[in-house]
């Protein structure tokens, strides 16, 4: 029988996205040569890279010690991943390590400009073994340099994947620092807006204020809207839903400082403003909501008579 020839084998996918790099593509005594060569020249190396860290001015955030013992650990799980072939607890530690950084300020170009300068110094170090054998330094690279790559990239992406966590999490305190549902009596609930809403403020802001409708077990909402300039149809549909969404939770919303251009978006997406019970201002509003929950509204002048 005629021998079948094989296809190729497609690389593999890691769940980065990126084709892993297939575990036989080295042969196992270069790359235990190469890995062996890098422990070996453990102490050398990593000197070398933090000399290189220094003159670059990188990681500038964080203390000598600090990282030291962080370039002592990405050393160790750079080649353990070169021996092994596989990335799953370099990116676990990639992960780690961006939780533990990006608080104190380090950027994106500083972690990949590090993990760059490793495998720069690295590749310097073969050179050095093997310049005399070109034959055999060109094996060694080719096991080392695609290895090296995909390890570079894998610490990026989890650099970013983290950062991008965080700024998530900032966005969305930012977000709830600046739409406060404040109770100032039993039963009665604030909002005050201020500043620019889009689509995705405006569901967070909805969200917010039926919680604290539910928490509170409010009876009346006054929305203040007077630090919002303009708004959209879409946020204006929203501001609708959200009066109508509290009604069905059982609390009565009174909108205050509505401006003309607001109350002219309101008008041309036809809400009938009879519906919406609306006041000029926040202090009004807050008067009509004590009088809808049975308090008594005394004005200041007359309190002051009475004492």
């Amino acid at each position: 029988m005629a021998n079948r020839q094989s296809a190729p084998r497609k690389p593999m996918e890691s769940e980065l996205g990126q084709p892993e790099i297939p575990r036989n593509e080295a042969p196992p005594e270069l790359l235990r040569e190469l890995v062996a060569h890098l422990r070996q020249n453990r102490t050398h190396l990593r000197e070398e890279w933090l000399r290189r860290i220094a003159e670059t001015r990188l990681l500038t955030a964080m203390t000598k010690e600090e990282i030291f013992a962080e370039a002592t650990s990405v050393y160790d799980s750079y080649v353990e991943a070169l021996e092994t072939g596989t990335f799953e607890a370099l990116q676990a530690y990639a992960r780690n390590l961006s939780e533990r950084i990006i608080p104190r300020g380090v950027e994106t170009h500083e972690v990949i400009g590090i993990v760059l300068l490793l495998r720069d110094v690295l590749a310097r170090s073969l050179f050095a073994k093997y310049q005399a054998d070109s034959e055999k330094l060109n094996r060694i690279l080719d096991a080392y340099e695609p290895a090296a790559n995909r390890i570079a990239n894998t610490v990026a992406v989890g650099f970013v994947q983290e950062r991008e966590r965080v700024i998530r999490q900032q966005q969305e305190a930012i977000r709830e620092l600046s739409t406060p549902v404040l109770q100032v009596r039993e039963r009665l609930l604030i909002l005050p807006i201020i500043g620019v809403i889009d689509p995705q403020r405006a569901r967070q802001l909805t969200e917010q204020l039926l919680r604290g409708i539910r928490t509170n077990r409010a009876k009346v909402v006054v929305i203040d809207i007077t630090g919002v300039a303009a708004m959209d149809v879409t946020v204006a549909n929203h501001l609708v839903q959200t009066v109508e969404a509290s009604r069905l939770l059982g609390a009565t919303v009174i909108v205050t400082g509505l401006s003309p251009e607001i109350a002219q978006t309101l008008v041309t997406i036809g809400v009938d403003l009879g519906k919406m019970n609306t006041v000029g201002d926040l202090q009004g509003g807050i008067e009509q909501a004590e009088r809808l929950l049975g308090y008594k509204v005394v004005p200041l002048s007359d309190s002051r008579e009475a004492d």
